[in-house]
């Protein structure tokens, strides 16, 4: 299967696309350079009337497009419209939480100047598809099939934002000898193997702890019963080995090598909103390797590693100082900041979308 290369990073930027979202731009502009031509020549008394007949031709051109038919049963027409109210009413949130990840990286690339050329881009397809060993085409063929994601969509969505954060984030990774060793301990060093049982709730771990601790032999039902988390579940509580510095939460690596018999049951685990128990099950073997033969390997991952985390934490940050205003679901976050829409601009919006979800 194939691996993404960037899970944290976000959406992403904007390409030309032939899309009826590109047409109706690309007429927009046509119409907006003639204007300014005709402005050259056309007399001072005319102009005013001459940019008001090119915003109702373009007003128009919406208008027709969004009545246009794509589709007919029994002569009956689907309208583009109908077509995009479906879309919106079923992934309308999705998509518009990927434009505004990608209006907040754009933004912050315009604010220090940062840009990321096409030619970077194409450079790093090809790097990457060089690491799965495929060509090009081959490489954008197997994400289509792995993960349903265009060339276009891949480029836009995945390749520039990872770049363009790698440059908002102004530094390097360091890989320190430290984290070698600790990455060599965690690839080939003994893991805990576990089970485990995981509520949403603390009375019913309080509950089931008592319970596993009188009757170890009974936690894989337990789990099956219990679990709320479903792929451990359905394998009787069943986790991957646990490994020692990475991986698992903090605390759950903690508490599994802290316990030594198997058949030994943890404390309570508090991770966030959710309650672990853990049974411990023994240790896997280590596997014997000459560290300096597999130092590359290691480093290539810590790297890899790390600046997924620096995206991760460069994202955030900017994320953060973004102001968000999500018309479509009326929700809002980040500071408030002088923006070019009005509360009176953003009124018939709302009116509108409040219009379209109940049609």
């Amino acid at each position: 299967m194939l691996e993404p290369q960037n899970p944290d990073a976000k959406p992403s930027i904007d390409h030309p696309r032939r899309s009826r979202g590109g047409i109706l731009v690309g007429g927009t502009l046509v119409l907006m350079i003639s204007a300014g031509i005709g402005m050259q020549v056309w007399r001072a008394q005319n102009s005013k009337a001459a940019e008001q007949k090119q915003e109702e031709q373009v007003g128009q051109a919406r208008v027709d497009a969004l009545s246009q038919a794509v589709g007919r049963v029994n002569g009956q027409a689907i309208s583009y419209e109908d077509l995009a109210r479906e879309c919106v009413e079923r992934h309308g949130r999705d998509v518009l939480d990927n434009l505004v990840n990608r209006m907040i990286i754009q933004q912050a690339c315009a604010e220090r100047g940062i840009t990321v050329t096409e030619a970077e881009v194409n450079q790093e397809v090809v790097n990457l598809s060089k690491k799965f060993g495929l060509a090009v085409e081959q490489y954008y063929q197997l994400l289509e099939a792995e993960r349903n994601l265009t060339p276009i969509q891949y480029r836009r969505d995945v390749v520039w934002p990872m770049l363009a954060m790698k440059k908002l984030a102004g530094r390097d990774v360091q890989i320190t000898r430290e984290m070698m060793r600790e990455a060599y301990v965690d690839n080939f060093g003994p893991r805990v193997k576990a089970r485990m049982i995981v509520f949403d709730n603390l009375r019913r771990a309080q509950e089931a702890w008592p319970k596993a601790q009188q009757n170890p032999d009974d936690f894989e039902r337990m789990a099956r019963e219990l679990s709320v988390e479903p792929n451990s579940r359905a394998l009787g509580g069943t986790v991957p080995p646990i490994r020692r510095n990475s991986g698992a939460h903090e605390a759950i690596r903690k508490a599994a090598y802290e316990m030594k018999e198997p058949g030994e049951i943890s404390g309570i685990i508090q991770i966030d909103s959710q309650y672990v128990i853990l049974k411990y099950e023994g240790r896997t073997e280590p596997v014997e390797h000459d560290p300096k033969d597999v130092e590359a390997q290691l480093h290539a991952e810590l790297e890899e590693r790390e600046v997924a985390r620096l995206l991760a934490e460069t994202f955030e940050k900017i994320q953060g100082a973004a102001r968000v205003d999500n018309l479509l679901t009326g929700e809002s976050k980040g500071p408030v900041k002088a923006v070019s829409a009005t509360n009176a601009d953003a009124a018939p919006l709302k009116a509108a979308v409040r219009s379209t979800a109940k049609q």
